[in-house]
């Protein structure tokens, strides 16, 4: 069974946007953030993915006190290529702040009897397994154990980068894309912790350019950031418990329910709403709801059920 980390779990991909991949049960949808994170291999063909033998594993979780470390264990099979590929840009994508080691279940028969089907992914910090996630998942979901682990990481006070492990195929020609500068001092400024200076490079690049689409989701991710960064989960979600009528507390558990990946909880929650309330705090819900939609993406399945449901509620 998967064992899930902790729920607020923002990261920063590296096109100036957060990369919200607790949202990764969307397959399209995640697969365009990480279209995105080109600029996490640009101007270097750095690596933070390495394959390893049985007997590096020991000293590989000991890195785990300094940065957080995954340890894939996978087959010849496809989808086992499938999980290296999406963990190898998703770890990359971070720059040395995880590490990723690939372990061929052929080199150690017992090791993969123990492990069962392949591939599995045990995610460790400060020595210890905090995770896992096998190969009953979807690998579009992979990029939120990176995001989760790293979240993880942060609350426990690892926070330090490890230098490059490996170098990228096919690096060694050719100009990587850069990004637009004010998407970079956006990035720069959420790699620094700094949200309230990433919301103000994206509005500015928007002013220059109100059709940036990217702008435009970095804004409304980094937003969601803001308004959750100092949020008790337990407690928002009593307060919404206790006050079912009062559209702050419902928006407020919606906003923690995305970002720790509950999305379809979080859709339901505020279409519940607005079928049974009126006016102001309808149409305050209605927003909410659709700026979520906005940053889970158009092209997850969970967003056009959602969009049936709100047509159906409203009319």
């Amino acid at each position: 069974m998967t064992e899930q980390p902790s729920e607020n779990t923002p990261t920063v991909n590296s096109r100036g946007a957060v990369d919200l991949s607790s949202l990764a049960g969307q397959s399209q949808g995640a697969g365009q953030t990480e279209n995105r994170s080109g600029a996490a291999q640009g101007g270097s063909r750095d690596s933070w993915v390495l394959a390893i033998q049985p007997q590096q594993i020991q000293q590989i979780v000991q890195l785990s006190a300094q940065a957080p470390v995954l340890v894939l264990m996978h087959g010849s099979d496809a989808t086992s290529q499938r999980f290296i590929d999406v963990l190898s840009e998703a770890v990359d994508a971070q720059s040395g702040r995880i590490l990723l080691a690939t372990l061929d279940a052929a080199s150690s028969p017992q090791l993969a009897q123990q492990a069962g089907q392949m591939p599995v992914v045990t995610a460790f910090l400060g020595g210890q397994p905090v995770g896992e996630f096998d190969s009953q998942a979807p690998a579009e979901q992979l990029p939120q154990l990176v995001t989760q682990i790293l979240q993880a990481a942060t609350q426990n006070g690892i926070t330090g980068k490890l230098p490059p492990q490996s170098t990228r195929p096919g690096g060694e020609d050719g100009e990587e894309e850069q990004l637009p500068p004010l998407h970079q001092k956006a990035h720069d400024a959420l790699e620094a912790g700094d949200l309230a200076g990433a919301a103000e490079a994206f509005q500015q690049a928007l002013k220059e350019r109100p059709d940036d689409a990217d702008a435009k989701l970095g804004l409304a991710q980094v937003q969601l950031m803001q308004r959750t960064q100092d949020k008790d989960v337990a407690a928002v979600r009593q307060q919404a418990a206790e006050n079912p009528d009062d559209v702050q507390a419902q928006t407020d558990v919606a906003d923690v329910d995305v970002l720790g990946g509950h999305v379809e909880d979080a859709f339901n929650r505020l279409i519940r709403f607005i079928q049974t309330h009126a006016d102001d705090d309808r149409e305050t819900a209605r927003k909410h709801l659709v700026e979520l939609f906005s940053i889970v993406g158009d092209q997850d399945p969970r967003v056009a059920a959602a969009r049936r449901k709100l047509a159906n509620a409203l009319f």
